[in-house]
């Protein structure tokens, strides 16, 4: 049975913090809120937890478009091949913010992701996963919980998430109602950036 974790966005208590970035060492999976959807998310190098969200996905590891979510651009260089000026300009216009921004992966990807040519970079602007991703000390991956209505494509009430996924993960984190529209995801692999889906972030950036 899941943790039910309320963390207050205006000020994330570092007890709640720490509870759920120990359970994020110790292998386990997390839905957690952001400035989009509820997601499900872990430990970025932990090949059991990674296996485990692929497997509550119903994905190949090897094949799943996980998204990378940081801090801050300060992680950048540990997956990304190095980017121009004007790519880098752009991201620091837009992040945090609700952007996917798929990039040329390097070759330090875990080991998992190796074979991966490119990589979603995801910072959202939310004060309790920026606290839980400082906490831990790298990024976590994400994946966007979807709901099986098929009016109301994503889940927005914490509890009635944890109603649902309680046996499935270790933690679910109550940040207050989410919202119900992904991110905006931009590909900057190619000579002009490319929208691939339009979702909350505008394309004014």
């Amino acid at each position: 049975m899941a943790d039910f974790i309320k963390i207050y966005p205006q000020n994330p208590n570092p007890k709640d913090v720490k509870k759920v970035v120990d359970i994020l060492k110790k292998g386990g999976v997390i839905i957690y809120p952001s400035d989009t959807v509820y997601a499900l998310g872990c430990d970025i190098n932990n090949t059991r937890a990674l296996e485990k969200v692929a497997q509550i996905r119903g994905v190949k590891l090897e094949k799943a478009n996980f998204s990378f979510v940081c801090r801050d651009l300060s992680n950048l260089s540990d997956y990304v091949k190095q980017i121009d000026t004007a790519t880098f300009k752009l991201l620091k216009r837009a992040l945090p913010g609700p952007y996917t921004f798929i990039l040329p992966g390097n070759n330090n990807l875990p080991t998992v992701f190796k074979k991966k040519k490119e990589v979603g970079i995801r910072v959202p602007d939310n004060s309790i996963v920026q606290a839980i991703i400082e906490g831990l000390g790298n990024p976590i991956i994400s994946t966007s919980i979807r709901d099986e209505d098929e009016v109301i494509e994503y889940t927005t009430d914490p509890e009635l998430i944890y109603e649902k996924w309680q046996h499935l993960v270790d933690a679910v984190i109550d940040g207050g109602y989410g919202d119900n529209v992904a991110s905006t995801v931009i590909d900057l692999t190619g000579d002009e950036p490319i929208v691939v889906r339009e979702g909350k972030g505008s394309l004014e950036i």
